[in-house]
């Protein structure tokens, strides 16, 4: 096929002309530089439609005519048998099929960062069917048709790092991390053994014992996780395995009593925080009924006396407060828990607290564990812990014997998440109050996916105490962990998690903080912070358009966008209830102008309201005075 043919510049064997001489290389020419027959024919003005081939940009340019777009010329029957590692010699289709999706994806980056462009296309599900051909065939599609699919995928999907979307915790489009995440994908690795992944392995033990630096820990042990909810769930079974080794083997006949967990009340969104921390109560086999909220006050703070009431109060009727997490950093208020005095009381009564700095939806605030071991704890062989002693490592070989039948043990840990306000962690300047005692935990959820910019997904859950993620997920699959390997089998990951297969989101985060530097990092959260304050100076400016629900402690603005009509009238809870009604169709405005988009929802005490997010480098100022203006042209009529 004629557009098949390719042509090696520095090859004259390889030329089908008659006289190598006809061709005339320019001086600038890249080595080896490989092009399409039909293309170099257009550019000498010998054929009138253009045939690029993968370096088709240059050659205009080297030959003195003007650089031409790369057109779709991806034979209509060049399918994915005809590249790499199908066909040996079909690297050039390869590259040229590689270019081309590129193409496609600079493309989008650029209309991303262009604030002329949509955030969004919307249309409903029913349209959204029509537009879209996504059969799978029974015969594969060409090459070309998968380079349109890739387009029109990308066409109707929303533009998260648009400067103008607010709607997330997740916002934002950091290039070195997509870089990262680009080569991560090629070199398609798993992450459970140094034997497969050695690069990517030491990169995580570097950049996890740099996030345990930060937090405050001194030693100990970390892993990446797939989202916060798989984090924290590491946690709580890490906390329970602390506290009853034997469960591991034994299952429930090992608990004494029934387990209770404790959660704020306010710790996300309110529905999600009753899905979420439930559906670990379900999970861990407590029961949705032992899962009990904390009060919070009125900036959705877990208030701790409460806390202290509500753990004194299932003690007197024997069961057994096992999981308490404080939250830094809610998802809809951005409220941070009071760490230390948090702190305190679960050292008082030796219980397990969990911070979650987070904001994941899936499992919501503060859950502490208190743990009352009683009859059937577990000692070592040679006699009785001390209290607060139950040992980790109780592998297959560490010798555990049950304890004496009257034994009373208790155990004290400390878990707390940051993964929504952990990027606060890099901030000397907003670190504190708001994360001051963090280091007084036992386990950190982090993710850097969040507020640090690194693309989803990337969540890290951090414990102070070494070796009890192993004790407590290790199965020593002969298959996988052997311990006469080559190199030092320390370095494997694999046995020390829940999971097989790991994907590896570690490169794009070592990629960008390399890239930052941890300097870098303080700054993007001191900016991020900077211009929170600057649109609650701007809605405070304009009182009758706009009303503040709360003063942000994090990137949410939680506010009420009031129409027009309802101007006049007095704020109150008629008011607000009109506020909520109204809410909803302002957001299905935005999304059918495509403009910007902003998220809403309910809390225990109000109706909905707009809770707004910055956490993408790319918004300015200008971007927060372009969303209360549209906001007021979208809905000033409602």
């Amino acid at each position: 096929m004629t557009n098949s043919k390719v042509l090696n510049l520095t090859s004259p064997e390889a030329s089908p002309f008659k006289n190598t001489n006809q061709i005339k290389k320019p001086a600038s020419i890249l080595p080896k530089c490989v092009i399409s027959w039909d293309y170099l024919a257009l550019c000498l003005g010998l054929a009138p439609m253009p045939r690029p081939g993968p370096y088709a940009s240059a050659w205009p340019l080297c030959l003195g005519l003007a650089p031409l777009p790369r057109p779709g010329i991806l034979c209509s029957v060049v399918s994915t048998m005809d590249i790499l590692p199908y066909n040996l010699e079909g690297l050039p289709a390869t590259r040229e099929f590689l270019l081309k999706v590129t193409d496609i994806l600079l493309d989008f980056v650029k209309e991303t960062n262009d604030r002329d462009k949509k955030v969004l296309e919307f249309h409903h599900p029913a349209d959204m069917w029509k537009l879209l051909d996504l059969e799978i065939p029974e015969r594969g599609l060409t090459l070309q048709q998968l380079i349109d699919d890739c387009s029109k995928t990308l066409r109707y999907q929303v533009r998260t790092g648009h400067p103008r979307f607010f709607n997330q915790l997740s916002c934002g489009l950091d290039l070195v991390s997509m870089a990262g995440e680009w080569l991560t994908a090629t070199a398609n690795t798993n992450m459970f053994t140094y034997e497969i992944a050695p690069v990517f392995i030491l990169m995580e033990h570097v950049v996890m014992e740099k996030m345990r630096e930060v937090i405050g820990f001194k030693g100990g042990d970390s892993i990446l996780a797939p989202g916060g909810s798989v984090s924290n769930l590491y946690a709580f079974l890490a906390a329970r395995h602390k506290m009853f080794p034997y469960y591991k083997e034994k299952g429930l006949s090992s608990i004494p009593g029934q387990l209770v967990m404790y959660t704020s009340d306010q710790v996300r969104n309110i529905k999600s925080c009753h899905y979420s921390v439930k559906s670990c109560a379900s999970v861990g086999g407590l029961g949705t009924d032992n899962c009990i909220e904390v009060p919070s006050d009125e900036r959705g703070r877990m208030i701790p006396e409460e806390l202290e009431r509500l753990v004194l109060e299932r003690k007197s009727r024997g069961h057994i407060p096992f999981f308490v997490n404080a939250t830094s950093g809610t998802t809809v208020l951005g409220a941070f828990d009071p760490l230390e005095p948090i702190a305190d009381i679960c050292q008082k009564y030796r219980m397990w607290l969990h911070v979650d700095v987070s904001g994941s939806r899936r499992w919501g605030g503060e859950i502490g564990l208190l743990f009352l071991l009683k009859p059937a704890s577990i000692v070592p062989r040679g006699g009785l812990p001390s209290v607060g002693a139950v040992p980790l490592n109780l592998s297959r070989a560490s010798g555990v014997q049950p304890a004496y039948p009257d034994t009373c043990v208790m155990v004290r840990v400390c878990l707390l998440q940051a993964a929504w306000g952990g990027g606060l962690l890099l901030s000397r300047k907003y670190r504190h109050p708001r994360l001051t005692g963090i280091e007084r935990a036992d386990s950190v959820t982090w993710n850097p996916h969040k507020l640090m910019g690194t693309l989803l997904q990337c969540s890290t859950i951090h414990f102070k105490e070494d070796g009890l993620l192993l004790s407590c997920n290790q199965m020593s699959a002969d298959y996988l962990f052997m311990q006469d390997k080559l190199y030092d089998v320390r370095y494997d990951t694999g046995d020390k998690v829940i999971q097989c297969g790991r994907h590896n989101d570690i490169f794009k985060l070592w990629l960008q903080w390399r890239a930052k530097g941890t300097e870098g990092f303080e700054k993007h959260m001191d900016r991020l912070m900077d211009l929170t304050a600057y649109m609650v100076r701007k809605i405070k400016s304009m009182p009758d358009k706009f009303h503040l629900i709360l003063e942000p402690e994090c990137v949410n603005v939680s506010f009420w966008y009031v129409p027009t009509r309802l101007r006049p009238m007095p704020h109150g809870k008629e008011k607000e209830k009109l506020l909520g009604e109204i809410t909803p169709v302002l957001k299905g405005r935005m999304m059918q102008a495509g403009t910007l988009m902003v998220g809403y929802q309910p809390d225990d005490r109000r109706p909905n309201f707009f809770r707004n997010i910055i956490s993408s480098a790319a918004v300015t100022e200008a971007d927060v005075d372009f969303l209360l203006t549209e906001m007021d042209r979208l809905g000033h009529d409602l």
